[in-house]
C-alpha cells in the first residue's frame, strides 16, 4: 500500500518531487582555449552542475578563436534542436561578432542567462620599470605604438579597455598596438615573459600571479575599489573608464519553449547553490544574474552599445 499512497501523495502536492529527478547529460562548449575566464567559467558550470546533482555528468570541450565565433558558429550548426548542448560566451563574444563580421551571432542561438560580471585588471611584470598606472599613461602619450598591451581576442573587452583608456588620455585609440590571444593562458605567459608591456584581463585570471608578486597590479576597472584588492581603480589613477566583462550561457538553436524553460531552471539551481556561491567568491567574479526576457534585452542593448565603442576607438567601420 505505500507505493499507491506515496503516488497520490505525490500528485496531491503533499511531497516535493526530487529536485534532480529529470537530471541530464550536458554538452558544454568552451569557445576559447584552457585557463581562461570562458574556460574557466565552463568548468566551474561542470562542477556545480554535477556536484549538486542538477546534472547527471556535464562534457567542456573546447574550441578556441577569434574571440569564440569559430566555437560559436560550430556550435550553431552542429547542435540544432539539442536540448543537451550549452555554451558559454559573453562580453567578448559580442565585440568579437561585430569586429569579425561573423556570419553567425547570438541572435541564432538560444541565449539562457547571464551569470557573471568580472572587473578587469592592467598588469606588468614584476621587473618592468613601470610602478604605477600613471607611469604607463605616461609611456603611452609618449609614443603609443611602443607600449604593447597583451590580452583576450580582438574586439574584446581587453581591446576595448585599452581602447578606451587610451581615449581617455587623449591618446588616439587607433594608435594602440595591441596584440591578442585565444586563450587566457597564452596571454599570460606572454605577459610574464615580458613580451608586452602590459596585460589586460579579469582580475581572477592574474590574481594568483600578483599574490606571488611576478606580477604588479596597476589599476582596476571597477567604480570602487575592490574588497582584498590593493590597487586603485582607473578613475583613481586620473583614467576616466569604468567597465565590467560579463559571462552567460546558451543554448542550442530550435530547442522548444518548455526545453529552454527546463535549461533555465537548471541554471538558476546552479546560481542558488552553495558550490556556485563558493565558485563566486573563490574566483573574485560578481553574481550578474539574469534570465529570460530581461537578459535578452539587456543583450541586445549592450550589442548595440558595444558598436558604439568599437567605432568610436577604430575597431568597426
Amino acid at each position: 500500500m505505500l507505493k499507491p499512497l506515496f503516488a497520490a501523495a505525490l500528485c496531491a502536492g503533499l511531497i516535493a518531487a526530487p529536485l534532480s529527478a529529470s537530471a541530464t547529460d550536458y554538452k558544454l562548449m568552451a569557445p576559447a582555449a584552457p585557463g581562461g575566464g570562458w574556460d574557466q567559467t565552463a568548468r566551474a558550470m561542470q562542477t556545480a552542475l554535477q556536484d549538486e546533482k542538477i546534472a547527471d555528468s556535464v562534457q567542456v570541450n573546447n574550441v578556441p578563436g577569434a574571440g569564440g565565433t569559430i566555437g560559436l558558429a560550430q556550435f550553431a550548426t552542429q547542435s540544432k534542436g539539442d536540448p543537451n548542448a550549452l555554451i558559454v560566451g559573453g562580453y567578448v563574444m559580442v565585440g568579437a561578432i561585430l569586429t569579425n563580421n561573423a556570419p553567425v551571432t547570438l541572435e541564432q542561438v538560444t541565449p539562457i542567462a547571464r551569470l557573471t560580471g568580472e572587473y578587469e585588471a592592467i598588469v606588468v611584470p614584476a621587473s618592468s620599470p613601470i610602478q604605477t598606472m600613471q607611469d604607463l599613461v605616461a609611456a603611452l602619450k609618449a609614443d603609443p605604438g611602443a607600449v604593447s598591451w597583451g590580452g583576450g581576442s580582438a574586439g574584446g573587452t581587453d581591446h576595448i579597455t585599452a581602447g578606451l583608456i587610451a581615449k581617455a588620455v587623449g591618446v588616439d585609440p587607433t594608435k594602440i598596438n595591441y596584440i591578442a590571444f585565444s586563450g587566457g593562458g597564452e596571454a599570460l605567459a606572454a605577459i610574464l615573459g615580458s613580451q608586452v608591456t602590459a596585460g589586460i584581463s579579469g582580475y581572477g585570471e592574474f590574481e594568483s600571479q600578483v599574490q606571488a608578486g611576478t606580477l604588479r597590479l596597476l589599476a582596476v576597472s571597477s567604480g570602487e575599489r575592490l574588497p582584498g584588492v590593493d590597487a586603485p581603480t582607473l578613475k583613481e589613477a586620473g583614467v576616466d573608464v569604468e567597465i565590467q566583462n560579463w559571462r552567460m550561457v546558451a543554448a542550442a538553436p530550435d530547442i522548444t519553449p518548455e526545453q529552454a524553460a527546463a535549461i533555465t531552471a537548471d541554471i538558476e539551481t546552479m546560481v542558488k547553490s552553495a558550490t556556485w556561491q563558493e565558485t563566486l567568491k573563490t574566483k573574485g567574479w560578481q553574481n550578474t544574474f539574469l534570465a529570460g526576457d530581461a537578459f535578452k534585452a539587456q543583450l541586445a542593448a549592450d550589442t548595440a552599445a558595444t558598436a558604439t565603442i568599437l567605432k568610436d576607438i577604430g575597431l568597426v567601420k
